[in-house]
């Protein structure tokens, strides 16, 4: 449905009352980043030895910096992340391999 034939079909007062409801329970992808977030930590945690610290759902919530909600982070930046992620857990790098 557009935009166009959304507002054809729904009153303000609906809009509104959606509005308002998004507001106390997100849902969709606004609120994808903590499931991801929740698997990614019990993940980590299965996985991390036990002379370490436990993972976070902090530790995996993105961060936003700017006023429009957009992560600033380049490609390369998260590919490092990965990269760490990858080696903190003990994984191998597998780009190489054939």
């Amino acid at each position: 449905m557009t935009v166009e034939e959304l507002l054809a079909r729904t009153s303000s007062q609906e809009l509104t009352e959606w509005e308002a409801f998004f507001k106390t329970h997100p849902f969709g992808y606004d609120r994808l980043d903590l499931g991801f977030a929740i698997i990614a930590a019990t993940v980590a945690n299965t996985f991390r030895g036990k002379s370490r610290r436990r993972y976070e759902l902090k530790d995996f919530l993105p961060r936003f910096t700017g006023g429009d909600g957009r992560i600033r982070q380049s490609p390369e930046d998260q590919l490092a992340l990965i990269e760490a992620l990858n080696k903190s857990l003990g994984g191998a790098d597998l780009r190489g391999s054939s």
